[in-house]
Formats: structure tokens, sequence, C-alpha cells
């Protein structure tokens, strides 16, 4: 973009008061101009990757093309160190109507693109995967790609995930979560101490603006859900210029996540508490089989009876919830007796919790059952709690990884002992999630930081300056990024349109309406009128 163009840009929106006033455009650069100038220098600096490509050989990527993009560690380093990013192509379908690459990054921070493209079908699908080959990739830190690591081995590692009491619920635990914070930093900064410093998004953006050079492609188009779309955000701020198409899903504030985390959180607990009512509130609407959790006829009739409880269906399952957690609080429960019990404990049973709610369409019966057999202890089925544990399982090297990128990304108070007090103050406002959302970072309150900082974390202004607006798409009731992000990220991008899912759960956006939007706007680039909404194809508990 010119300089002439840039300042007309920055006068307009000035005058729209969406930014603060600013010194005009001549003279010295001010302070993040410069910077963005010289993290772009230094990514242009580095040759463009050469990729081999060769059919991936592994049976869940039959069909697939992989290959290893070397990319520096150190941006400012161009010619030291170098890591090995893994990459995937699905090329077009359609190779006489070929338009260029899409690339899709993976959720995270620290979800593996290899994986997804692993889970198969095609990757995006439909238009998108006939006109456009398809890339993915293991961003730096994770997965393939440079895995941060923090034990010595898979047991220790096991052993230190499984035990953490993670949020937790008394002063014994505090102190525990406190050590185990110190040791998880001390261990990430032993195993991994040379590349902990250069896992910011900034670093992936960077490796993003490789990729593309090494493709041959003038512009990136690029689709990204949950975090992902920070890593897009990133991108949209240093290249913007370079920028073909930006579709962004399931949205992060940037400015939240990167200056002011406690903030961030306390939108998302928010978010997850008012997901957990809807959970409960259309549990009870659907009724018995459709919710296992819902009241029976007997519990139902007993509630009217029962002075000081309130005849609302909902309500009732509240209660019930919420007592299953406080008994989770006070000791694991077993479900089923004798031989065959499944003992839960709260941390697990809260994650789980949390994990199953992101998942409106699978993932919100599944809580109904795990709640039911929890509440009903020694008399439930071992088997089905089993089963469901065993599906939301996190994979273990993905908490490392989240963990590094995540501390190199936020802003937290460097004292674990500060933490339980700040805990308390997002309990305050989410009272089941805001301590989990808290204490799954727990490490970065211990964090081995550069000692020089992280010179390339960028915070801001996040202003897109590319010809095609993004076009970003959020649920209304999604219980990990709420609508209430993605509106700041359209305040803050300012170059955007936003397309809310009306009656959207979870944090997965799977409608119709926004797969075609989505087509329109990577194909055409055709942009949806502003204000424009979709509706959701369906409502959890109707299958």
């Amino acid at each position: 973009m010119s300089s002439v163009r840039s300042c007309k840009l920055l006068l307009v929106v000035v005058l729209a008061g969406m930014l603060p006033a600013v010194s005009g455009c001549a003279g010295a650069p001010r302070h993040h101009e410069s910077m963005i100038a010289d993290l772009v220098a230094q990514a242009d600096a580095v040759p463009a990757p050469r990729l081999d490509w060769a059919p991936c050989g592994r049976p869940e990527l039959s069909g697939l093309q992989c290959a290893t993009a070397v990319v520096p560690v150190d941006y400012s380093r161009p010619t030291g160190a170098t890591l090995d990013l893994a990459v995937v192509r699905q090329q077009a379908a359609d190779a006489q109507r070929r338009i260029g690459t899409v690339f899709a990054a993976a959720a995270g921070p620290g979800g593996s693109g290899l994986r997804w493209a692993a889970g198969g079908g095609e990757l995006l699908g439909g238009e998108i995967a006939r006109r456009f080959d398809v890339v993915t990739f293991d961003r730096r830190g994770m997965g393939r790609s440079g895995p941060v690591r923090c034990f010595a081995d898979a047991d220790q590692q096991r052993q230190f995930w499984t035990t953490v009491p993670l949020p937790p619920v008394n002063t014994r635990q505090e102190r525990a979560a406190a050590d185990a914070s110190r040791a998880l930093a001390a261990g990430c900064a032993a195993h991994s101490g040379a590349l902990l410093g250069h896992v910011t998004t900034v670093d992936a953006a960077r490796d993003l603006d490789l990729l593309r050079r090494a493709f041959g492609e003038s512009q990136l188009t690029f689709v990204g859900d949950s975090d992902a779309s920070y890593l897009g955000q990133v991108y949209g701020a240093l290249f913007g210029d370079r920028v073909r198409a930006l579709h962004l899903r399931s949205m992060t504030d940037p400015d939240a996540h990167t200056t002011d985390t406690r903030r961030a959180i306390e939108t998302t607990a928010r978010a997850t508490e008012e997901a957990l009512d809807e959970f409960l509130r259309l549990c009870a609407q659907a009724g018995r089989p459709r919710c296992a959790f819902a009241a029976t006829d007997a519990q139902y009739v007993a509630d009217l009876q029962t002075p000081g409880v309130e005849a609302d269906p909902a309500v009732d399952l509240r209660v019930r919830n919420d007592a299953v957690l406080r008994r989770l609080q006070q000791a694991p429960i077993a479900v089923g007796t004798q031989e065959r019990t499944r003992t839960v404990t709260y941390s697990e049973a809260l994650s789980t919790h949390l994990r199953l709610l992101s998942d409106a369409q699978e993932g919100w019966p599944a809580l109904a059952e795990l709640l039911a057999e929890l509440e009903r202890g020694p008399a439930g089925n071992p088997d089905v709690v089993d089963e469901i544990l065993a599906a939301t399982t996190q994979s273990l090297d993905f908490l490392d990884s989240f963990i590094a990128i995540s501390c190199a990304d936020n802003t937290f108070p460097r004292d674990p002992d500060q933490w339980p007090s700040l805990a308390g103050d997002l309990a305050a406002v989410g009272p089941t999630y805001g301590p989990l959302w808290l204490y799954v970072r727990h490490a970065c309150a211990s964090w081995p930081s550069p000692a020089e900082g992280y010179p390339q974390r960028y915070s801001g202004p996040w202003i897109l300056r590319s010809d095609t607006p993004a076009l970003l798409v959020n649920n209304q009731f999604d219980p990990v990024a709420p609508v209430v992000a993605a509106r700041r990220a359209q305040h803050e991008l300012v170059n955007v349109r936003l397309v809310v899912v009306e009656g959207g759960y979870g944090h997965t956006v799977l409608d119709d309406c926004t797969r075609k939007l989505r087509e329109r706007y990577l194909i055409d680039l055709h942009l949806p009128a502003p204000g424009a909404t979709c509706d959701a194809d369906a409502q959890p508990f109707e299958r």
C-alpha cells in the first residue's frame, strides 16, 4: 500500500472516531510502524524455503503430499539455527480452474495441522477443495515442527499432568499448583530453552509468509479458527499488503489476548458460563431420552413438593450440575461398584466438562450422560464414563506447546503465589470455569522469559490494511471464543465484515449459510452485507 493511500485510510478512520487521533503521516515513523518494518525486513531477508513434495507415506494421510520447510529459529539471526516445519498439501481437485493456494492453520495454540489432515475427508471440502490447493502445517513449537519439550520422557510427562490439581480448590492444592508451575517452567527451560524465546505468534506469522513465498503466491489466502484467528490477525497487522483474503472464525480479541490477558479470560469465563446455562436450558427443554441429565418425571414432581426449590427444570439442572462439581471438589467420585469402578477427579471432570461444552452437536449429549453417571456414583455405569473421558483426552504434547506459546503471547503476573487471588476474582464472574481458564496457563507465572523479553512480540494496533476486508464468523453462544471478543476484533481490525451465527452453539462453526459465505469470499472475494447474520442449521439435542 502506498504511503498516500495509507494516510488517506488513517484520516478516514480518525474522522470516523474509530481510533485515537494521531500525528500526520509525514515525519518520523511511529514506534509500531518502525517495529513492523523491522519484523518484516527480518523475514524478507530469509530465502524462501524449498519444498520437496512426496506422498506422505502414512495411511491416515493417504492422497496428500508432505514436505518440510526449513525456517530460522531466530529471525534476527537468519543464518543461525533452523527448525523444520511439517507441511501437508491437498491438491486442487479441478486443476484447470485452480485459483491458487489456501493456507489453513489448526486451532490451538498448539493444535496440529497434520492431525487435522489425518482426520479423514477433504480439507475444507466442497468448491474450496476443487478450486484451491489446501495447505496446512504444524506451527513452530508443536507437533512435527520442533515441538516444545518439558519433560525427560513420556512417563514423567504423564505423571505430571495427571497429578497436578488444576484448578486448585483449597490452600494445599494452591501450594501444589504453585510448585507445579515452577517445576513445569524449569522443565521447559531445561529441555527446550533455545526455542522458548521464538514461539510467539509473530514468529509463526513470519513462517507463514515464508510458506506463501515458497508456494509462489503473491498474496496470502488464509483460513484460521479459534487461536488460529489470532495468527491471521498478526499476519494481517504485519503483512497487510500481502493479504488476498483472511477468513477467521471463532475469534480472538487480539488486544486483550496480548496486553490484558486477565480481561480476555474474564470475557471467556462469562461466555462459558452463559453457554453452560444454555446447555442446561436446552437439556431441560429436550427432556429424556435426548438429554440424559434431564429430570425424570419423578424428580420434577419431587421438586414441586420441596420447599425452597424452584419449579423450573433448567434451574433444577443447574443445582444438580453444581452439586456434582462440589462433590468432586471434596473428593473424587467412584462410578460403579465392586470389580468395575471408574474414579473421576475434579480436575479431570471439569476439563472434560469444558471440552464437551465446546461441541454442541456431539459433546452436549455426551456431557449430559457424564453428569448423569457422576450423579449416580456407585449406581452409575463406569463403561459410559470411561468411553466419554477417553474420547476427550487431551494430547499431553499439546499441553506443553499450548503453555509455551501462551506464555510467549499473553500477559500474566509473574508470581504463582498471586494466582489464587486472581482466580478468586475470576470465579466471581465465571464461578464454574473462571479459575480453570486461568490455571491452564499456570506455568506462565514462573515462565523463563528471555532476559531481553520478546523483542519480536507485537501488541498492536491491529488495523488490517488490505485491499479486501477480512471475513469474520462467530457463533452466538461460543463458550471459548465469545461473540463479544469477535465484536472487539471487528473494532480493532476495522477493515472486516463480521457474521454472527444466531442461535449458533459450540466452538465450531458448522452451518450451511457460513459455508456458502466462505466459498463466495475465498473464490470470488465477495463479502456479505454489513450486519449480515446466519441462522444455525440445527439446535443441540435435536438428533
